[in-house]
């Protein structure tokens, strides 16, 4: 493994909270926008920088890191002429948190009417709400739930 390529070292914010090690990988805003377009069909390098109008520095250090963290993988492209970065099945399983994001985004970030994108299937439907739901199928929420701590 080169220098380049090295899993950057990790100072866990919280070592023993799922939460804090997750945003340790992925909160910051570029992270989780080259995650979104990677779901969006992004590929490469140009693909993010465009869609997101990050700085090339900055886009360089993400897609390290998120590849160094397996959440993209770095591969030849058809061409054969470039690399490209596909999401992993660690990255894709961010799905449902973009989703949730987006949806609090939704309500939360606009103005009631301001317009703004919409993530719908592939039959051109709204995606549901995402609702956390208990084994009994009943609504969880703040309120319902509490945190267990394992040794």
């Amino acid at each position: 493994m080169t220098t380049a390529e090295r899993v950057p070292e990790l100072d866990w914010t919280d070592p023993h909270c799922p939460v804090a090690r997750a945003l340790d990988l992925v909160g910051d805003r570029w992270s989780l926008l080259v995650i979104r377009d990677a779901m969006d069909g992004a590929r490469s390098f140009t693909e993010f920088q465009r869609r997101t109008g990050i700085a090339r520095n900055i886009l360089t250090d993400r897609l390290r890191r998120l590849t160094a963290h397996g959440l993209l993988a770095r591969r030849a492209a058809p061409s054969g002429r470039r690399q490209e970065y596909v999401l992993t099945d660690a990255g894709r399983d961010l799905f449902p948190v973009i989703v949730t994001l987006r949806q609090w985004g939704e309500r939360h970030a606009f103005e009631p009417g301001e317009p703004h994108s919409i993530l719908v299937d592939k039959d051109g439907v709204p995606v549901p709400e995402v609702t956390p739901v208990g084994a009994d199928g009943g609504v969880l929420d703040s309120g319902t739930t509490r945190v267990r701590k394992v040794e």
